[in-house]
């Protein structure tokens, strides 16, 4: 009987990580600044913004309450993707190299962000952008 009960359980953990588990990519946040360091959301100077994608699909952004921006869904695909970040302050561009996770559970992650034309820092969590 135990040795059934230890084959049921065991079969159980090694396909509870099957065709039910994804992993997303990391979030990608962007917190906007002036070259004083001041939030540009939080001191109202950035009003309009959007991200675009190569194909000129919109990417859904959300603001959060510390002002920052996530990009939302980015990151879910196998290569190299370029988009376009649009303002009343300043257009850049960058691109998101990401790749297929299948340690474990199937997914993607985030390789390499790569910008143009802003200077940017990674902050461990988020990446700080000077417009100017």
């Amino acid at each position: 009987m135990k040795k059934i009960l230890l084959f049921l359980i065991l079969t159980l953990v090694l396909t509870a990580c099957g065709d039910d588990c994804y992993n997303k990519p990391q979030t990608i946040a962007f917190e906007f600044v002036n070259t004083d360091n001041e939030n540009l959301l939080a001191n109202g100077e950035l009003t309009t913004f959007s991200i675009r994608d190569e194909n000129q699909s919109s990417i859904q952004l959300t603001k959060t309450s510390d002002n920052k921006v996530i990009l939302e869904g980015v990151g879910e695909y196998d290569g190299t993707k370029n988009y376009t970040f649009y303002s009343n302050i300043k257009v850049f561009d960058f691109s998101i190299q990401s790749s297929e996770f299948t340690a474990g559970c199937n997914g993607y992650q985030i390789n390499k962000l790569t910008f143009h034309g802003v200077e940017v820092t990674d902050q461990q969590g988020y990446y700080r952008i000077v417009l100017e």
